[in-house]
């Protein structure tokens, strides 16, 4: 098989990505971010955590960002649960899905590296990864208050692990914040436009 036809291979097979809901939907039942939807978030939240912590290569952190998950295009996202019943073989897949292509070399060593989890710029990815998590929750908490009660005692957990002082902060933020400020307190029609009161005077 040619190197070009491995290529668009792989760039289809990251395409389905987007169609692979993340595992929690099993107890969240509702409707979760998808993985490349959760790669996405994932990647301002690293490029933030970065620049707090004076991390200056922010590109492989991106590219670190990108290769992260993408076994589980091969695996499916196990859960917390699933993962205490099931063995996956992410190297098997990152290294069948890489094979033949251009970005192989680059991106194994880039996911190789996260998984060790002894950089900086992996520590951030992985930081990211679960703030991701817990702003999503966040998310729901407005639609299921109970919920988000019982797994709070879990993400409580989850910080302990965190590596940066910055996601630790953002990490308290998140729980004490409510995710809806960004319009709220933002501009629109209430505060500035023609529902102002201040227009109206």
């Amino acid at each position: 098989m040619k190197r070009r036809d491995r290529d668009l291979e792989f760039l289809n097979e990251i395409g389905t990505l987007r169609f692979i809901k993340r595992s929690w939907i099993q107890f969240l039942r509702s409707d979760v971010a998808s993985i490349s939807e959760h790669m996405f978030r994932m990647a301002w939240i690293a490029l933030v955590i970065a620049k707090h912590e004076k991390v200056k290569d922010t590109g492989k952190i991106l590219k670190m960002v990108l290769v992260h998950d993408i076994t589980e295009s091969r695996t499916g996202d196990p859960h917390y649960v699933s993962r205490q019943y099931v063995k996956i073989d992410e190297e098997l897949a990152i290294d069948d899905m890489l094979e033949g292509t251009a970005l192989k070399d680059e991106f194994m060593a880039l996911w190789k590296e996260y998984e060790e989890r002894k950089s900086i710029e992996s520590k951030i990815v992985k930081d990211a990864d679960n703030l991701d998590v817990d702003m999503e929750l966040r998310d729901y908490a407005g639609r299921d208050k109970q919920l988000y009660t019982k797994w709070r005692p879990t993400r409580t957990a989850v910080y302990k692990r965190l590596f940066t002082k910055t996601a630790k902060r953002l990490w308290k933020e998140i729980h004490t914040s409510n995710p809806h400020d960004w319009h709220i307190n933002g501009r629109n029609r209430l505060v500035a436009g023609d529902w102002s009161t201040k227009k109206q005077k």
